[in-house]
């Protein structure tokens, strides 16, 4: 197995759900309890990846990114470098490509809170800010859990975003899905077997967890 590839996809995965984890619960709570009429415009947004084919994403992106548009100009202007075929990149469009793996289970369970518990919170003079931090999150923390293994399983295993927007760089933008790729392309069908029985083993053992954790019931109370 190329354990170069697999160290690089984890590092991004890692930094991919971490981030996600710190963006998809402010996103979950305004989409689970916002009245806004054109909530769903951003709600379809946001599920955008989970239909729109991944090379165009990565194509717009790749566009997004490039010397000629602004945040392109502006990152090689700050680095030195170009934004495109790096692992900056990539994490950029993984973060995007991930984001409905993140909010749409965080939403899940903040849409099963017992909206009187908001109530009473905002009677007792808490924040939103507080009661976000003290109620919303605790007794959401199997959808959170959820979120994370979901997210750190789908961008572990992602292709053809990673490809358009990073190419096939070893050590820096060669994922381990690519590396597959690789090895098919080559005819070397045993490392190719051996790698995909990892992203199996892993995205099965990812599955289990949650599943896993949604038949466990979670006493988890607010923090006083």
């Amino acid at each position: 197995m190329d354990w170069t590839a697999i160290a690089l996809s984890v590092r991004l995965a890692a930094i991919v759900s971490v981030a996600l984890l710190l963006i998809g619960p402010p996103i979950a709570y305004w989409l689970t309890f916002s009245t806004r009429r054109w909530k769903f415009a951003v709600e379809s947004l946001v599920a955008l990846p989970l239909v729109l084919p991944p090379t165009v994403l990565g194509f717009y992106l790749l566009v997004a990114l490039g010397t000629r548009s602004p945040i392109g100009r502006a990152w090689e202007h700050w680095t030195g470098h170009g934004l495109a075929f790096t692992f900056e990149a990539l994490v950029v469009a993984s973060i995007l490509y991930s984001l409905p793996f993140s909010v749409q289970p965080i939403a899940s369970s903040f849409a099963l809170i017992d909206r009187a518990l908001l109530e009473a919170s905002s009677t007792l003079g808490a924040s939103p800010m507080r009661t976000f931090r003290k109620v919303v999150l605790p007794l959401s923390i199997d959808g959170i859990v959820a979120a994370g293994v979901l997210t750190f399983a789908h961008t572990l295993g992602e292709f053809g975003v990673v490809l358009m927007v990073g190419g096939n760089l070893p050590g820096i933008t060669r994922t381990v899905s690519i590396s597959i790729y690789d090895d098919v392309q080559a005819l070397d069908f045993s490392s190719a077997h051996q790698t995909a029985l990892f992203l199996l083993a892993v995205s099965y053992a990812a599955l289990a967890f949650v599943y896993g954790v949604k038949r466990k019931p979670w006493a988890v109370a607010p923090l006083p």
